[in-house]
């Protein structure tokens, strides 16, 4: 009988540290999201907006704004509303200087009738400046002239390229089709949240040891 005690007092004790430390690896793995590039090169063109020490939804809008507008307001409804208010949180689009601004301004005056766009800015530049950028991504994405590119891209603080590199799609996803609502929904809005995570835990960590 006190045996019988002895094995059930154990089991009480040993489980919770068991699923404990389950839990914690499990946190541990899935705390960060993958950097899949390294080194994007800096908004170098634009005094205000950076990327550095910013965590950042970079996308390249093309000249149809006709055929981009929808699709801002797509990631507006995904993505944007649910994060920007997130500290050193931003969305950034580069423009080509092409691009009408008016005709910009008027999807921009339709967005903010729905979110504050405080922290989504839209960049012109020139074509040449714009693809250096996309190409300092070293994607598996290819570069449209008049369409800019359908992907958005997560960049971290340090101007790392985050994704995925065991996506059961496509392997490695370097970038998110703003095009495709279930993606945005599905996964984009999960590894917004996991990158966030991951740099409030480190935040708090600090904190801590000051």
């Amino acid at each position: 009988m006190k045996i019988q005690k002895i094995f059930v007092l154990s089991i009480l004790f040993i489980l919770p540290v068991v699923a404990y430390l389950f839990f914690a690896s499990g946190v541990h793995n899935f705390a960060k999201l993958p950097t899949v590039s390294e080194g994007v090169e800096e908004l170098s063109f634009s005094q205000d907006i950076k990327l550095k020490d910013k965590i950042t939804v970079l996308g390249f809008l093309g000249t149809d704004l006709k055929k981009d507008g929808p699709v801002l307001f797509n990631l507006n409804q995904k993505i944007y509303k649910y994060f920007y208010e997130f500290n050193d949180f931003q969305f950034v689009y580069l423009v080509p200087k092409s691009v009408s601004q008016q005709e910009l301004q008027n999807i921009i005056t339709e967005l903010e009738r729905v979110s504050n766009l405080k922290n989504w800015h839209f960049v012109y530049a020139e074509d040449e400046q714009i693809k250096a950028i996309f190409s300092s991504l070293n994607s598996a994405h290819r570069w449209s002239d008049n369409d800019g590119s359908p992907y958005v891209f997560i960049v971290d603080k340090d101007r790392n390229l985050r994704g995925r590199d065991d996506d059961e799609d496509v392997g490695t996803l370097y970038g998110y089709n703003s095009t495709d609502v279930a993606e945005l929904a599905d996964k984009m809005k999960d590894d917004v949240k996991i990158v966030l995570a991951e740099y409030r835990l480190a935040l708090k960590k600090n904190n801590a040891v000051r």
